[in-house]
């Protein structure tokens, strides 16, 4: 339930188009439903303005449909993170409204019309092709709450002519996603660039002593360019998250 949802039930219970005894049946899920294997928070979206998300990696197909199952009845629009494509391809016969997106490894559910919640447009840069999953998950995870979302692809510090010739987008952009592996260099090259917020992402690409994106996390942790936030290392849900709330507009 949201802020609408709520507002016009508490409005047919004022003109008594619904009973008491209706609306405590529309409520009675409210906060929480328990489902013995989760505790589904339906609350979420009247304190956060988004919908619960589902972290996919570490359920069993079981534990999957039984959340999926009590989520869909809610009518809600439902994101699943960090889903490998075996237990995909079973929730996508089981539920074939679903969508299955290999790179990002995410599930959609849209079920309600994604409204345009954002004041601006996010944009979301990789430095490589090898990064693409990472980018891919804030791309759909953005899209998903809201935000109209962008994407510059392969323009790392390598070659950095190709950033360079779409400072366009990037001084178009409310909000920016810029995700690197290897020495995570290119957030700081970003961040010098734009007056915007720089939400940086380290990944695990990269060769031995790039410590499974520990070096790409302490490069940007120590960036030069100020005011570059950081998020976890393959983050790219958080990172879309932040930037939703950064660029939702207020009431």
């Amino acid at each position: 339930m949201n802020n609408k949802e709520l507002t016009r039930l508490l409005q047919s219970l004022t003109d008594g188009q619904i009973s008491i005894e209706d609306g405590v049946e529309r409520l009675k899920q409210l906060p929480f439903e328990d489902l013995g294997i989760a505790q589904i928070d339906h609350h979420r979206e009247l304190r956060q303005g988004v919908p619960e998300v589902i972290l996919g990696e570490g359920k069993s197909l079981e534990q999957l449909k039984t959340i999926l199952t009590a989520m869909v009845k809610q009518g809600r629009n439902i994101l699943i993170t960090r889903l490998d494509s075996e237990k995909a391809t079973t929730l996508c016969n089981h539920f074939t409204k679903g969508e299955y997106d290999v790179d990002a490894r995410t599930f959609c559910l849209v079920q309600q019309k994604i409204e345009n919640t954002g004041q601006g447009k996010i944009l979301v840069i990789c430095a490589g092709t090898s990064d693409l999953p990472v980018a891919r998950e804030a791309v759909i995870t953005a899209r998903m709450l809201g935000n109209e979302v962008e994407e510059l692809i392969d323009v790392g510090v390598a070659g950095i002519h190709r950033l360079l010739a779409r400072q366009d987008l990037l001084q178009q952009a409310a909000v920016l996603i810029v995700i690197a592996g290897m020495e995570g260099a290119l957030p700081s090259v970003v961040g010098g660039l734009v007056a915007k917020p720089v939400i940086a992402v380290p990944t695990s690409v990269g060769y031995g002593a790039s410590f499974g994106g520990i070096a790409a996390l302490l490069g940007m942790l120590n960036s030069c360019a100020s005011g570059v936030t950081v998020v976890n290392i393959d983050n790219g849900f958080g990172a879309a998250f932040a930037a939703n709330r950064i660029n939702r507009k207020t009431k």
